[in-house]
C-alpha cells in the first residue's frame, strides 16, 4: 500500500512489498513505477522487503517546478537516505534503475553504511551532459528524435501516450511488447500528481526531464573505486540512450563488480528479462 513519508524534510510517496522482517531492499528510479508491481511481488516472494517511491516532482511525491527544480542531485540521495530512515531501516540492498542509478551510486560513496549491496540498472557513471570521450554516448539517431519538436500535447493522455509508446519502441531492444510498455505509461500518467502546470509534470514524469535541469554537483567517477559494497551491474546489450560501454565501464571501475548483460534488451527492464535479472539480484543480496 502507498504512503506518505517525510524524507530529508521532503513529502514523498513510498509502497512497500513483503515483510518488514525479510532482506530490505531500495528500488529506486524516476517514479516508483520503473520497478513494476509483478517485479516487486517476486522479490517479495522470496523473502526480499522491497521499498520502492516516487522522487520529488513525479508521482504522488511533493512537486513544484519540475523544470526548476529547488534541489540538487545530492538532496535526492539524501531523500535515498530518508526513506531509509522513514522505515526503520540502518542499510538495505539498494539497487537504482536510470537516473536512479546515480542517486545509488551515490549513497554508496556518501553514505556507505547504509548501502548492502549495489546493484546499478541502466546508467552510466557521469552526470547528464556529454559523456567522457571514452565512455559511448546516446545514440544520434535516438537524440535527433528526442530534440526534434514533439507533436504530443503534454496535458492529453492520448497523446502522452500514443508519443511515448514510440519513444519506448526507440529505446527499447530487439523485443519490444507494446502492450506491456503501453499499460506502464499509462499507469504513470494516471497517478502523476499535476500541481501547477500539468504539461511539466506529465513530461518530468514520463520522461525524467527534472535532472536536465538539475545541479548535479562534482563529478564522482573518479570516485567509483572507493565503493565497497558488492556491486552488480545490469545493462542492456543494445541500449541506445546508454550504450552498454557505461556498464562496462562501471564494472571495470568498481571493484569486484559483476557485469550482467541483457541480449536483445534496450534501455529497459522488461518482463522477459526476469528470468535472469530476479535470480542475480537475490544470489545478489543474499549476503
Amino acid at each position: 500500500m502507498e504512503k506518505l513519508i517525510k524524507a530529508n524534510g521532503a513529502e514523498l510517496c513510498a509502497e512497500t512489498f513483503g515483510d518488514p522482517s525479510d532482506s530490505p531492499i531500495l528500488l529506486i528510479g524516476n517514479t516508483m513505477l520503473t520497478w513494476p508491481d509483478d517485479l516487486c511481488e517476486r522479490l517479495a516472494a522470496s523473502r526480499r522487503f522491497a521499498v520502492r517511491y516516487d522522487l520529488r516532482d513525479t508521482g504522488r511525491s511533493e512537486t513544484a517546478d519540475p523544470e526548476a527544480p529547488r534541489y540538487t542531485l545530492r538532496d535526492l540521495v539524501a531523500d535515498a537516505a530518508g526513506v531509509l530512515d522513514a522505515f526503520g531501516l540502518p542499510s538495505a540492498h539498494v539497487a537504482g534503475f536510470g537516473a536512479g542509478g546515480w542517486i545509488a551510486q551515490l549513497l554508496a560513496l556518501d553514505h556507505p553504511s547504509r548501502v548492502a549491496t549495489l546493484t546499478l540498472v541502466a546508467t552510466r557513471p557521469t552526470a547528464p551532459g556529454p559523456a567522457d570521450p571514452d565512455l559511448p554516448d546516446h545514440a544520434p539517431e535516438l537524440m535527433a528524435r528526442f530534440m526534434q519538436r514533439p507533436q504530443v500535447d503534454w496535458t492529453d493522455r492520448e497523446s502522452v501516450v500514443a508519443f511515448q509508446v514510440e519513444n519506448a519502441r526507440h529505446t527499447a531492444g530487439t523485443s519490444f511488447d507494446e502492450a506491456e510498455a503501453r499499460a506502464n505509461i499509462e499507469r504513470i500518467f494516471d497517478r502523476t500528481v499535476t500541481g501547477a502546470d500539468p504539461g511539466k509534470a506529465h513530461r518530468a514524469n514520463q520522461m525524467g526531464t527534472v535532472f536536465a535541469a538539475l545541479d548535479t554537483g562534482d563529478r564522482w567517477r573518479e570516485r567509483l573505486p572507493e565503493i565497497s559494497a558488492p556491486t552488480l551491474v545490469v545493462h542492456g546489450e543494445d541500449d541506445p540512450f546508454f550504450p552498454l560501454g557505461n556498464g562496462r565501464a562501471l564494472a571495470a571501475e568498481i571493484p569486484s563488480a559483476e557485469l550482467l548483460v541483457l541480449p536483445g534488451t534496450g534501455n529497459e527492464l522488461p518482463r522477459r528479462t526476469w528470468d535472469a535479472v530476479v535470480p542475480a539480484l537475490l544470489r545478489h543480496t543474499s549476503a
